[in-house]
This record gives structure tokens, C-alpha cells and sequence, in this order.
């Protein structure tokens, strides 16, 4: 495994450790199980963290990542299960600014496993090509699916975008 990614776990186990507040906090979590509020929809692009750009912390949102925010059969599962186990009242699909999967899908790219993604995002798009735009309407066209998908659900579905060069959630 990467020095990085060790080196990061160690200082994470250490501040867990060191602060009561942090290990009573995870301990609760241990022991009466995850509630979290809300669940994000977004993609998996690496500057796109909603635990951070929200400033949550371990068991206030339950996440999927997925290149685009694309929904599919796996999403669906995990969308029921914080439905109907987790009794999550607020669903969120966050799009973002400068998103590869958006850019890609306007240029026509392709790939082998991509295009399962990307003929998502076009359908979702159509002949947009401005990507800001795109991936306003592919938040809210993913947002409109999850109802369909989920006609009973009494809770929210809201589509946001992420925006990258000013970090604010619009």
C-alpha cells in the first residue's frame, strides 16, 4: 500500500485517539450503529468530498460515488437501502464544476467500461455542450430518476452543483 495512504491512516487512528471527544464520538457510533441525514449522490472525481465541502463528520452522511453521479443497478440498491433501513429523509445529487465524466460525454469519448457512464450523461444532456450547464441538467435529470425509481419515497431529492473555483454548493 502507499506510504501516503498509511502515513494518513496513522495520523487519523492518532487524532481519533488522542481527543475523548473524537473516541466517546466514534464509540457511539460503534455501538448504537449509523444515522446519518442525509445521503449524496456525487461523482467520484477526487476534489469532490462531500463530507468536506459540507464539513461533516464520520456518520452524517451516508455517500455513493460514482463517476458522473451516474445511477445504476448498484446505486438503486443502496438508494433503497437508505430509504427503507436508514430512514434517510434528504437526498442529494451534487454535480460539480469541471467534471471529467461531463467533458467527456460532450467531446464523444469512449471506452470500454466508460461508455456505460457516458451514454448515461449523454441521454441525461443531450446536445448541450456548455459544461456547466450539462452538469446542472445531469444533476437534476439524476434527481428526477431517483423519483421515478422511488414514486413512494416522502422524502427530498435535490440536485446541486458543486463549484469548484469558488467551493460553494449552489
Amino acid at each position: 500500500m502507499n506510504k501516503k495512504l498509511i502515513d494518513g491512516n496513522n495520523e487519523f487512528v492518532e487524532l481519533m485517539n488522542s481527543n475523548k471527544n473524537f473516541k466517546d464520538y466514534n464509540d457511539n457510533l460503534i455501538t448504537n450503529g449509523q444515522h446519518p441525514y442525509a445521503l449524496v449522490i456525487t461523482c467520484s472525481d477526487s476534489r469532490v468530498i462531500p463530507e468536506v465541502i459540507f464539513n461533516k463528520t464520520l456518520g452524517e452522511l451516508f455517500v455513493i460515488r460514482t463517476a458522473g453521479n451516474v445511477i445504476n443497478d448498484g446505486e438503486l440498491a443502496t438508494i433503497e437501502y437508505a430509504i427503507e433501513h436508514l430512514k434517510i429523509k434528504e437526498i442529494i445529487v451534487l454535480g460539480h464544476t469541471y467534471c471529467g465524466a461531463i467533458h467527456a460525454a460532450i467531446h464523444k469519448e469512449s471506452g470500454k467500461y466508460i461508455d456505460k457512464i457516458l451514454d448515461k450523461i449523454k441521454a441525461n444532456i443531450k446536445v448541450e455542450t456548455d459544461e456547466v450547464k450539462a452538469s446542472r441538467i445531469n444533476a437534476e435529470k439524476v434527481a428526477l430518476y431517483i423519483k421515478e425509481m422511488f414514486p413512494n419515497y416522502d422524502g427530498l431529492v435535490i440536485p446541486l452543483i458543486y463549484n469548484l473555483k469558488t467551493n460553494k454548493v449552489e
